[in-house]
């Protein structure tokens, strides 16, 4: 399936290598920012996702790319891609996208044969690190694991500033392992979208971590007296974080879970740094009070790991895209 494409730069317009596009498609908007060689932004553009439409999708890529180009006076700039999926090694389609009317897809052919020339996507978070390890929180360090905690948990690989892709599509994906040393207290375990129960992402993603707060409340009123009426209203991520005095528990619950689950990453890949992002990483707190308690479950005397907030924020994945 293809679009038709925009005429959007002249004949006469200079082929460029110098800048690279990167669109960051999300389910909410589409962003296309454009870096020059110094990694300095020199167009940025936003527009909403299009919704139950490949078509419609495919066809407001295409138009972001030829009217970027037509702005800055090019043709034939690099495109990179992120996306909240991945591409299938099996099927060379889109898998596992949040963003559903893609699954099934072949995305970067579809745009490589309307924008003649090759298109290289990759999952968000993927994105994400590569950003952060380039020039980001994370470009002294020379391994890197990028995490999101947002509405999901997922992350990246990057070693020389080089994204670890490895043969299934999934490397980083440490959201959907079970949390690693369960404890009594993370009882009961919630459902994942996956599958399985009791994943990481049900207990650190922010809406993970707000519904388990209630779980467990409601389960423990149940079993001191089964015909107790539950008495935690609804939670969010940003009710707790936003008083953790009056949620204390909660929250030293959340630093050891994310404590014990980035100490299992640090186990396997023993980064020098781990960068957060996605919207708890504003939390400032975690830097100094996660490093505290991991200590307790990496196999090391010593951690010399580094915790650090991302650099570029929000923009962090559509820079990442243009690396690629």
């Amino acid at each position: 399936m293809t679009a038709t494409p925009s005429k959007s730069t002249s004949d006469s317009a200079p082929h460029s290598t110098a800048i690279r596009l990167g669109i960051d498609l999300g389910g909410t908007k589409i962003e296309i920012i454009a870096l020059d060689a110094k990694g300095d932004i020199r167009l940025r553009q936003r527009v909403p996702t299009p919704k139950h439409s490949y078509t419609a999708i495919l066809q407001s890529l295409c138009d972001l790319v030829n009217q970027a180009e037509g702005a800055l006076g090019v043709q034939g700039c690099s495109v990179g891609i992120g996306i909240p999926g991945a591409v299938s090694k099996k099927t060379g389609r889109i898998k596992n996208a949040n963003t559903t009317v893609l699954i099934g897809e072949a995305l970067d052919r579809d745009l490589a044969e309307t924008l003649k020339r090759p298109v290289k996507l990759e999952n968000d978070a993927n994105c994400f690190a590569l950003s952060e390890a380039m020039d980001g929180a994370a470009k002294h360090a020379k391994s890197v694991f990028g995490v999101i905690l947002g509405t999901g948990v997922g992350g990246g690989l990057v070693f020389n500033q080089q994204l670890i892709c490895g043969p299934n599509a999934i490397t980083g994906e440490w959201g959907h392992n079970p949390l690693p040393w369960p404890l009594s207290s993370d009882e009961p375990k919630q459902d994942c979208y996956c599958g399985k129960q009791g994943c990481i992402e049900t207990y650190l993603s922010g809406p993970g971590m707000a519904a388990q707060a209630v779980l467990q409340n409601n389960s423990m009123l149940q079993v001191s007296s089964p015909l107790a009426m539950p008495t935690i209203q609804p939670l969010t991520s940003y009710d707790i974080f936003s008083n953790t005095a009056k949620y204390k528990d909660i929250y030293l619950q959340y630093v050891d879970r994310l404590a014990r689950g980035l100490a299992s990453v640090i186990n396997v890949f023993d980064p020098e740094c781990i960068v957060l992002g996605g919207g708890l990483s504003n939390v400032t707190s975690l830097y100094e009070d996660v490093p505290l308690v991991w200590g307790k479950y990496v196999f090391s005397d010593r951690v010399d790991t580094l915790l650090v907030k991302n650099q570029h924020g929000d923009s962090s994945g559509v820079r990442g895209a243009a690396w690629l």
